[in-house]
């Protein structure tokens, strides 16, 4: 991978066997072939009830720059013949793709993907697409349950430091997608527009103590100071009653917020509370952070807190950190195909798809039928095509949705499931599919 001009290739963010495939059928012909393959996920990880696709418009960006100019070239001719070379030197993809918009709510077996063309070009694209949907997807679910839990409540991604560097920045972006409000990384803030938060750590308390002992009031005077009344005091660092009455002190009772985060967070909220409410700062927002996930936001429901910080379980997918959706060859040349490996079937022949829905708009099945055959019946059920055109000839639609309006449809998705989908506990999916 090398950046020229701005631009990075992402050519070389795949298989190896992915180039060995394309030379095999170069060779024997078999390589123009008009396919289909789709992306699906077999089943839902850890028992969740629903998924949410997550990053197709990265994975649209990189599809872009999915180049072989001579660095990446110099990579495969370690194992490629020159014929090989020389296509993907010219290598730009013009087949079509149709997708689950981004925000999308699915469910297994929903073809979430399919992508048209030759097998040449469609074959090689198979990990960079995998890579992007599978990552952001996890984030995506793992932050909706979080942000469904939260029951309206601000929240704050804030995993920079759990995760790898460069995806960072995703992960945020797959978080505010599935309804947070804002991050703590900066990349996140200049690629995405995602709104940025952060005020100080206890490195900043701890900065201000000496030999005489521990300034507390100095250092929060000094962040008031700087970031103004509205900013939020951390003041669990020493002892939290004295942290609280000492942010009171210096800010007045118009400080915007003091944050928890270590303890009985439940607990401490509720003391917290109590003792700014006492002093007079009823206005004073109440942050928790601190090993959040899900089920421990949940558990918070009742507490006075006003605003989650979470980091190592949103980042991570909260225990399911792929959504482990693959990419699978269904159809060559008009002609269904399909893999019969135990525990790992696929279904072949392009498909196409309506979601059924109660009046009051609520999922009750999701239909997947062959795409050269006719449309099944509603069956008194407003049906609706979650399918959107993405590429056509090689070239993005016009109009995508953006990132706000992928945003809004998570959060209409979420609306539409069945009570039993917002469900914590793992079980069964929240919206059966029909095979057709």
């Amino acid at each position: 991978m090398d950046l020229r001009d701005g631009v990075t290739s992402t050519a070389l963010l795949t298989d190896q066997y992915e180039l060995t495939m394309l030379a095999a059928a170069l060779a024997d012909g078999s390589a123009y072939r008009q396919c289909t393959f789709e992306v699906f996920a077999r089943r839902l990880p850890n028992g969740r009830r629903y998924g949410v696709v997550g990053g197709t418009g990265r994975m649209l960006d990189a599809l872009r720059q999915f180049r072989f100019d001579e660095d990446e070239l110099a990579v495969a001719a370690s194992f490629s013949d020159r014929g090989t070379l020389d296509w993907l030197r010219d290598y730009r993809f013009t087949g079509d793709i149709d997708g689950y918009a981004e925000g999308e709510l699915y469910f297994p077996g929903s073809p979430v993907l399919s992508v048209r063309g030759s097998f040449a070009e469609c074959v090689v694209l198979e990990t960079l697409i995998l890579s992007i949907l599978n990552h952001d997807s996890a984030i995506a679910a793992a932050a909706a349950r979080m942000v469904s839990a939260a029951s309206g409540r601000r929240m704050i991604e804030m995993g920079s430091r759990r995760s790898h560097e460069m995806a960072a920045p995703d992960c945020a972006r797959a978080a505010y997608l599935a309804g947070f409000d804002a991050t703590s990384n900066l990349e996140a803030v200049r690629r995405y527009g995602i709104p940025g938060a952060g005020t100080s750590a206890h490195a900043f308390v701890l900065l201000h103590s000496g030999p005489d002992g521990a300034h507390e009031a100095e250092a929060f005077r000094s962040q008031v100071q700087t970031l103004g009344v509205g900013t939020t005091l951390l003041v669990d660092t020493f002892d939290i009653t004295k942290g609280v009455a000492t942010a009171i002190e210096v800010a007045g009772t118009q400080l915007g917020g003091v944050r928890i985060d270590s303890g009985d967070l439940g607990v401490l909220a509720r003391q917290v509370r109590d003792q700014l409410d006492a002093l007079g700062a009823t206005k004073t927002r109440i942050v928790v952070s601190g090993d959040l996930d899900e089920y421990a936001i949940a558990a918070l429901r009742a507490e006075p807190v006003d605003v989650y910080g979470v980091g190592t379980a949103l980042v991570t997918g909260s225990g399911a950190p792929t959504a482990g959706m693959v990419y699978k060859l269904v159809e060559v040349e008009g002609v269904p195909v399909a893999k019969r490996s135990s525990h790992k079937q696929s279904r072949g022949g392009t498909k196409k798809v309506i979601r059924l829905a109660r009046d009051t708009g609520t999922i009750v099945e999701e239909v997947v039928y062959p795409a050269a055959g006719p449309v099944p019946p509603g069956n008194g059920f407003q049906a609706r095509d979650p399918l959107v055109p993405l590429i056509r000839g090689g070239e993005p639609v016009q109009d995508l949705p953006t990132l706000a309006e992928s945003r809004d449809l998570v959060a209409r998705g979420l609306i539409s499931l069945p009570w039993e989908g917002l469900k914590l506990s793992a079980g069964e999916p929240a919206v059966v599919t029909t095979f057709v």
